[in-house]
Order: structure tokens, then C-alpha cells, then sequence
């Protein structure tokens, strides 16, 4: 998919110590916030210690709680394993291969089976992350953390309602371009892969968790939820038996080739992971593969049976469905997804541990409704209830939450705010050139003096360029490989200058001794749309004098005696406006990707940035 590979290794080291040491600093940042709470939370006891003094000693009532009955066990049970599984994700996005891998090894393989409309939805946030592949996977670490972290801390009202809401719309976000809209699109949707989505059931909890205290007040949301998880697996079951979607068949008939199911699973099994789980994988798949109809009657059945459970409202038989939707998705968790996390790119513990914990946090709110009805002393019921400000000011337990609400919301934005700004900018970041090429080299040494004639018959000098920041770059007019990828790279920079374009001189020196000619420069400008530029010198002259000015650049070049360029030097220089070189960069395109192109183009005009801003 466009956009979404730079064909640079995995756990390339560049950008993953980068990675690493971007999550360091971020991570200095959050204990540092931690740390301001921290002081706030002691100035506030100071001031509550002393208020409870001055109202006649410690002992002084606190404020009525606005809440007569603990927090529903049924939310709690969604609020807590929640916060649990985005912590956890969390960590599994700081994974080392995460920058480069997740669009290749993830987004990309996920999106292929799908629609083409679904891949040009996807490709977009696939491109986000390629083109910034240390800002958006770090930013992934302390959004996810952060989401986790204010559910757990937020155990009522307003705050714990918030982080419903953005646990539910991070998860959509997530959804629709980590997971491609969970697969439901492609062919091939089964519940045993994990559709429709891990994702989508981290929404789902969220909104429950975002509705008023009042909703959990009677079995009414509990029989909501376990209805529709139990037509989800009814539907589930149904396609699940349609025939000719090939589950029905461990290995295809007459053939070597497996099952659907058995292909999926026999995948999993060459997951990297430790040798027992890869065992037990392996002799699942081998045995669907024997036994493939009797497999699948049986999730079919099971499937179908727990979702008549479910529907049916009454405690006792929704009990026996959740034991048993428990152990179902405990053994699809190990046998056929293999845990989902494992790998290196694992972003998640996928669909079936959040599935789990929608229909037993269902069950409960069926089951442990509060004590609401409980009577209340006519004294609590005539105190008024207390303002915000009241409560912070008062009452430890709740200025304690309200203070770990704001740091989670803090952490947060420390992922979020960056991977935001990012995504305004189309082009690559510098770090994926870098790791092609290598950093720029800083020197400070005077540019070797030229003499050439420009595309149009002029002579240009290097004197002549005083004043102006120059990239100078070597080019073979003839080169249908680097060049014109280096050329457009040199167009797109001097596009993103914008006002400081007039302060900068683009030049390139013919590079093949062959066709030497101003009409092969002029011809060359035509076809990469360089001769609109106003500040783009092409310079060419005798080949004798041509390799003088390579060997004092030190520019290098191998040719056949037919003529054919074989290779060259991809290299530029960054001159300041007093005639000194003062970076020098290799341009070797390399994998020769959009994302890569993109990325030199934002380290050109970096560069020019700082040299023209220096000078």
C-alpha cells in the first residue's frame, strides 16, 4: 500500500534507540507531572488538615458522598479490567520493532484482504505512522497508558464518565486504522480469528462505562448487555456453519492444502514465543486439520448455544452461559488466537479477554444490582450535596482521585499532542533518511572553487553564489534510477521553504561525462518540472573540467565504455552563504520508497533551515 512501507529493516537501530530514547524522555516528562501533582496533593491535605481544625478538630464530618451505594460491581468489573488491558497495550506499543513493523507486519497484511475503499481509509493512518515512526508509536504508549490509568483511578461520576468517552473513541480510532475495521469487511470473518475487532469491544466498554451511575441501578442493563453479546454469537455460529467458507474442512480434499482454520492456526504456531505455548498450537492444528468437521460443529454449536443463553434474560441459564463463554474464549485465546500479543508487533491480547469481560460485567449488572432502594437517613437526605470545589477542599479520597484523573489526563496529551502535530505534516521525519543514509555530516570548511555553464549558456561560479544558502547536489541528466528521485526530492524542499526561497540557490552539476551537452540538462529540468523554479541552476562544461570538480568534491563515478552509467555518487552539500560547506548529506534514496523520498526532502530542508539561519 502506498505510503505505508520504507523498506528499512525492522529493528533498524537508528530508529529504534531513537524510539527508545524518545519513550525516556517522554517518560521523564510524566514523572515530572507526577511530581507537580504530587506537590498539589500535599498543599491541599495541608489546607484540609487545617480547615478540619479550624470546624473543631479533626474529627469534623466530611461532606455526604453524592453516592448512597458503592460503585455497581458490574461496572467496576468492566472499569477495572479495562483500564488493565489499555495499560497493557500500552506497554506492548513500546515494543522495539513497533515503529517500522506495525504498518508492515500489521496494518498493512490486515488492510490487504479488505476492500479497496477500506484500504484507502486505512492507508491514511498507515502513512501517518510511517512517515513518523517514532512519534506515533510513542504517542500510542501514553495515550493507551494514560486511558488505563484514568479508569482505574476514576471510580464515579464525571471523571470516570470521560474516560468511558475516550476509551470509546480512541478504540474506534484504533478500530478503523489498526485493525481495518476489525476484518469485518474481508472474507473470511469468523469469531475464532477475533472478529469483529479487540478494538471495537474496548468501545463497547467504554460507552458502558460512560453511562450515568443510574443505568446500573437495575438488572435492566445487564439483560441489555448479555442480549446482545448472546445475538453477537448467535450470528457468530450462523457464520460459523455457512457452508463454503471452509471451516467445515481441515484440509482442503484431495489435496495437501489446509482448512481455514487449520492454515490460520498453523500460522500462528511459527509465532516467535516460548516452545510449550508453540506446541500446544501446533497439535491443535494438526488435529482440525484430521478432524476438521467435528471441530467445527462443535464452536458451532457451543457458539450457538451460549447465545441462547445469553438472550434468555434469566440469571440461572445466563450463568451457565458465561462459564461457559469463559472456557470458550480461554481455549480460542490459546489454541487458535495464541494469546494475539506475542511476536515482537503484538498490540494486544486480541478479541476474546475483552469479549470475556463485556459478558461477565454484563452478568453482574444482571445479578449484584447496588442497594438503591436502601433507606436513608432523612438527615442525609436533607444535607445538601456538595459542590466540586467543597469536595476538593475536604474530602482526601476524593481531591486524591480527582488530582490521578488530571495526571492521566496529562499523560495522555504527552502522547497525543505530538502524534497530532505530527500528522499536519505530509512529510516523512528526518529519522527515516538518517537510517537509510546515516546522519547528516557537520563540517565547516570552504567549498571548493567552480566554474561552470548553467542550462541556459550562463557561467556560474561559486563566487557568484555568495549571499545565498546553496544545496549543491550532482546529477546525470541521462539516469533513469537515482537522479530523478534525487531531483524531485530537491523540487519538493524548495517548495517547503516557502518566503526563504529567495534566499536559497538549488544547483546541480552534471555528473556523466558523456553527454556533457546543455541540451541533456535542459531536457532532464523539463521532464522532473524543474524549469519553473526561479532558483534552480543546472551546470555543466567539458568533461575534463567536469572531473575536476567531482574530484574536489569528491564525487565518484563508473561508467561501461558503451556509455551506460553504472553508478555514482549520491551526495549533496549545504553551502553557506559565505562559501563554506557546511553539511554534507548522502541522498542515496535507498529502498527508494515514498515515505523514504519524503523523509529526505524534510532533512534537506531542515538542514538549509539551520545553515541559512546560522549564517
Amino acid at each position: 500500500m502506498p505510503g505505508m512501507n520504507t523498506g528499512l529493516n525492522t529493528n533498524d537501530p537508528t530508529v529504534v534507540s531513537t524510539f527508545n530514547s524518545t519513550l525516556l524522555h517522554q517518560g521523564i516528562l510524566v514523572i515530572l507531572i507526577l511530581a507537580l501533582l504530587a506537590v498539589v496533593w500535599n498543599v491541599l491535605r495541608t489546607v484540609q488538615y487545617r480547615r478540619a481544625v479550624s470546624l473543631g478538630g479533626t474529627s469534623a464530618r466530611p461532606p455526604r458522598s453524592p453516592w448512597p451505594y458503592p460503585e455497581p460491581i458490574g461496572r467496576r468489573t468492566v472499569r477495572i479490567g479495562l483500564g488493565l488491558i489499555w495499560i497493557f497495550d500500552g506497554i506492548l506499543q513500546g515494543q522495539s520493532s513497533m515503529p517500522l513493523g506495525m504498518t508492515t507486519q500489521v496494518i498493512e497484511p490486515t488492510a490487504a484482504s479488505s476492500p479497496t475503499w477500506v484500504q484507502h481509509i486505512v492507508n491514511v493512518g498507515g502513512t501517518i505512522w510511517s512517515n513518523h515512526p517514532i512519534a506515533a508509536p510513542a504517542s500510542a504508549v501514553w495515550i493507551q497508558v494514560g486511558i488505563g490509568v484514568w479508569l482505574l483511578v476514576g471510580p464515579r461520576g464525571n471523571w470516570s464518565r470521560a474516560a468511558g468517552l475516550v476509551s470509546a473513541g480512541w478504540g474506534v480510532v484504533v478500530w478503523i486504522f489498526g485493525e481495518s475495521f476489525g476484518g469485518i469487511f474481508a472474507p473470511g470473518l469468523t469469531w475464532a480469528f477475533g472478529a469483529p475487532g479487540a478494538v471495537l469491544f474496548y468501545s463497547f466498554a467504554g460507552l458502558l462505562i460512560a453511562l450515568p451511575e443510574r443505568s446500573w441501578r437495575t438488572p435492566r442493563l445487564g439483560r441489555v448487555v448479555l442480549a446482545v453479546v448472546g445475538l453477537f454469537f448467535i450470528g457468530m455460529a450462523v457464520l460459523q456453519a455457512w457452508p463454503g467458507r471452509g471451516f467445515w474442512q481441515g484440509h482442503i480434499a484431495h489435496s495437501t492444502t489446509p482448512g481455514t482454520l487449520t492454515g490460520m492456526v498453523s500460522q500462528m504456531a511459527q509465532t516467535p514465543q516460548p516452545g510449550f505455548l508453540s506446541s500446544w498450537v501446533g497439535s491443535f492444528a494438526a488435529f482440525d486439520s484430521a478432524h476438521g468437521w467435528a471441530v467445527n460443529l462443535f464452536l458451532v454449536l457451543s457458539l450457538g448455544t451460549i447465545g441462547l443463553l445469553f438472550v434468555s434474560g434469566r440469571a440461572r441459564f445466563a450463568r451457565i452461559g458465561v462459564v461457559a463463554g469463559v472456557v470458550l474464549c480461554l481455549a480460542d485465546w490459546v489454541l487458535i488466537e495464541d494469546l494475539g500479543f506475542l511476536g515482537g508487533v503484538g498490540t494486544d491480547p486480541n478479541s476474546m479477554i475483552p469479549m470475556a469481560l463485556i459478558f461477565v460485567g454484563g452478568y453482574l449488572a444482571m445479578t449484584r444490582v447496588p442497594h438503591a432502594d436502601a433507606p436513608i437517613g432523612a438527615e442525609e437526605v436533607a444535607a445538601p450535596r456538595p459542590s466540586w470545589a467543597e469536595r476538593v477542599m475536604t474530602s482526601p479520597g476524593y481531591s486524591f482521585r480527582a488530582l490521578a484523573a488530571v495526571g492521566a489526563i496529562a499523560i495522555v496529551l504527552v502522547g497525543a499532542v505530538p502524534i497530532a502535530a505530527a500528522s499536519t505534516n505530509p512529510n516523512a521525519d528526518p529519522i527515516v533518511a538518517q537510517a537509510v543514509d546515516g546522519s547528516p555530516n557537520i563540517t565547516d570548511r570552504p567549498t571548493p572553487p567552480f566554474q561552470l555553464v548553467d542550462q541556459r549558456g550562463g557561467v556560474v561560479s561559486l563566487h557568484d553564489l555568495h549571499g545565498k544558502t546553496v544545496v549543491l547536489a550532482f546529477l546525470d541528466p541521462v539516469c533513469v534510477s537515482d537522479c530523478p528521485i534525487i531531483a524531485q526530492e530537491l523540487r519538493r524542499a524548495d517548495g517547503l521553504l516557502g518566503g526563504a526561497q529567495s534566499h536559497v540557490e538549488f544547483v546541480a552539476v552534471n555528473l556523466n561525462p558523456l553527454y556533457t551537452a546543455p541540451q541533456y540538462l535542459v531536457a532532464f529540468d523539463r521532464q522532473e518540472s524543474l524549469n519553473h523554479l526561479g532558483n534552480w541552476l543546472y551546470l555543466t562544461g567539458p568533461t575534463a573540467q567536469l572531473k575536476r570538480v567531482w574530484a574536489s568534491f569528491g564525487v565518484l563515478d563508473e561508467y561501461s565504455p558503451a556509455g551506460a552509467m553504472i553508478a555514482h555518487s549520491d551526495v549533496a552539500y549545504v553551502i553557506d552563504a559565505t562559501g563554506h560547506t557546511r553539511v554534507i548529506l548522502d541522498t542515496d534514496p535507498g529502498p527508494g520508497t515514498a515515505t523514504t523520498e519524503s523523509s529526505l526532502t524534510a532533512t534537506i530542508v531542515d538542514e538549509v533551515d539551520t545553515v541559512r539561519t546560522s549564517s
